[in-house]
């Protein structure tokens, strides 16, 4: 009994050191996932769609508007010479356009949400699939999103490695130009 324990002791730390050894070499980085979108191509493009798209339904909403502006100065003028049967048709047909009008942007905001889903996913995707490769090829076992994070070593910043990838050129960060004092 007394020669096992030595032994146990043995075994235990060197499986100890083992694992302390393998945590060590694990490579963690972080990337920020939208300051690598937003230097994509596509994504700039995406914005543009997005943004045409979001006019033209704010447009058709400018012309609902419109519409029921219209339909509602012909009701006031001729409400005088309508039949009670009209009035009532007419009235009720003010009151769905009206609610289609208040309803509008709601519906607006799903479609432009959707939209922009569907533009983006596969920016994303192609951007993901990047970050998997380089983290591969780099030998990093985790990448995390930097927005996420509060303290991060800036040796383990994927992103220059990731748009290198893709092909994008490495931009400087925009500084903010100090404010002047006039007197």
């Amino acid at each position: 009994m007394k020669k096992l324990l030595p032994v146990l002791i043995l075994v235990v730390s060197v499986l100890g050191l083992n694992e302390k050894a393998a945590a060590q070499t694990t490579k963690i980085g972080y990337i920020n996932t939208e300051d690598l979108m937003s230097a994509m191509p596509e994504a700039l493009q995406a914005n543009a769609d997005l943004q045409d798209y979001q006019t033209s339904l704010q447009q058709q909403g400018n012309e609902y508007i419109q519409e029921l502006n219209e339909k509602d100065s012909q009701f006031v003028k001729d409400s005088a010479k309508l039949s009670p049967a009209a009035k009532e048709l007419r009235r009720n047909d003010l009151v769905q356009l009206y609610q289609k009008v208040q309803n509008w942007n709601q519906t607006m905001q799903q479609m432009i949400q959707q939209k922009q889903q569907d533009l983006l996913s596969p920016i994303r995707a192609k951007a993901l699939d990047a970050i998997k490769a380089v983290a591969k090829e780099s030998g990093y076992g985790y990448v995390l999103d930097a927005s996420s994070l509060i303290v991060c070593p800036p040796g383990d910043d994927v992103l220059p490695l990731v748009k290198k990838k893709l092909g994008l050129k490495d931009t400087p960060p925009v500084t903010p130009a100090k404010p002047t004092i006039t007197q």
